[in-house]
């Protein structure tokens, strides 16, 4: 008997897990990136190099190719490339207008109020001067409509370099559009769900650090986070109704949210695909013992998705690279953490600026059954 075949769009670090579990779980994997040597150009059975915005020419080859489902992890734009071409191909998938809702921070706030889910007010503008006349209540947040990876996002406690954090904003953004937004002072999170026929379940909550103001960049994660039981099942109350509201249906959702010192809580965003920087590959299993990357690629295929823990859950943790402190952390893990180091991946790059999520040197990610453990190796920057 032939081996179903899957197409996987993306062949970065962040996706080769997926096509890993794809080929572990006995599937042909035909993998669609730009080359430029990724990784997941060597793993894939098949590499398509045909760019990830080529949705025709995907759908073409999918179609020619037989495939029986299409994913991405962790990716905006392998997203909405799986929507429109899980449409084209009749594949099991959110639909188009959802992930449109979750990719665009415009239509998202705009769904979050229609819905009344907590969420920051917010204005798009596609150029600084749409602001003028409004009287701003600093602090602001400006980002760009349509990117993740915390590009060119900046806080901004007066009106002192506006116009330079809009300008930025939207020369990154695809569809060239910035939103400026309240600003929210909380500790945050993220909310790591899984969906199947509009049916969301909940996997896990998990703690962010961040260099704080003004770019807000990611530091490290734990999970699960501890929080008590009364706000857990608020924060999930709030996501369940907020998912339903963009129209998830299917597979993973990664929600940022942030919570204040009076446990108010407000949606920072919602992405209905699974978390970057090894949330959604690394971190849901080690500490849950369910296997989300095997449940993504079942929704895929049409199956429902096995939400049993297949391992003892635990305690993880990721730790971004910035710096020489990061990699003396690194060094004191391997010599001395009693738990285990799960993973190690280090850049090349000659020293830079690190200016978002995209431009760090790296990462390890640790594991224990003992919480206290991963204490020690937490990333001291902390918003």
């Amino acid at each position: 008997m032939s081996k179903k075949k899957i197409a996987i769009i993306g062949a970065s670090d962040f996706q080769n897990p997926l096509i890993v579990k794809a080929k572990d779980m006995g599937l042909e994997t035909h993998v669609f990136a730009w080359e430029d040597g990724s990784i997941g150009e060597r793993n894939a059975d098949y590499f398509h190099p045909i760019s990830i915005t080529e949705i025709d020419e995907i759908a073409d080859a999918c179609r020619k190719i037989g495939v029986s489902g299409i994913c991405s992890i962790g990716t905006d734009l392998g997203n909405i490339t799986v929507s429109k071409v899980a449409e084209k191909l009749g594949l099991c998938a959110n639909s188009v207008a959802c992930v449109n809702r979750s990719t665009n921070k415009h239509l998202m706030r705009e769904t979050f109020f229609a819905n009344g889910d907590p969420s920051p007010w917010s204005i798009q503008v596609h150029d600084v001067s749409e602001l003028d006349g409004r009287d701003l209540a600093y602090p602001i947040i400006v980002k760009p409509v349509d990117r993740s990876g915390s590009r060119a996002i900046t806080r901004l406690e007066n009106s002192d370099g506006l116009s330079d954090a809009v300008s930025s904003a939207i020369e990154v953004s695809f569809a060239k559009a910035a939103v400026v937004e309240e600003f929210f002072e909380g500790t945050e999170y993220s909310v790591e769900y899984v969906s199947w026929k509009g049916e969301h379940h909940f996997l896990a909550l998990t703690r962010k650090f961040t260099t704080g103001a003004p770019k807000f960049i990611e530091t490290g994660h734990i999970e699960p986070a501890v929080v008590s039981s009364e706000l857990l099942d608020r924060v999930k109350a709030v996501i369940s109704h907020a998912l339903d509201g963009l129209g998830v249906e299917y597979g993973a959702s990664h929600s940022e949210i942030l919570i204040n010192e009076s446990g108010d809580i407000r949606i920072v965003e919602i992405g209905s695909r699974m978390g970057g920087d090894c949330i959604g590959s690394d971190l849901v299993e080690l500490s849950t013992g369910i296997d989300f990357l095997r449940a993504v690629v079942d929704v895929s295929l049409g199956n429902q998705p096995d939400l049993e823990p297949c391992s003892h859950p635990g305690n993880a943790m990721i730790r971004f690279v910035f710096g020489d402190d990061d990699l003396v952390a690194l060094e004191r893990a391997k010599n001395e953490f009693k738990g285990a180091v799960e993973k190690v991946v280090l850049t090349n790059s000659a020293p830079h600026e690190i200016v978002d999520s995209g431009s760090r040197y790296g990462f390890f990610i640790l594991s224990s059954v003992n919480r206290d453990e991963l204490a020690p190796y937490l990333p001291e920057r902390e918003a």
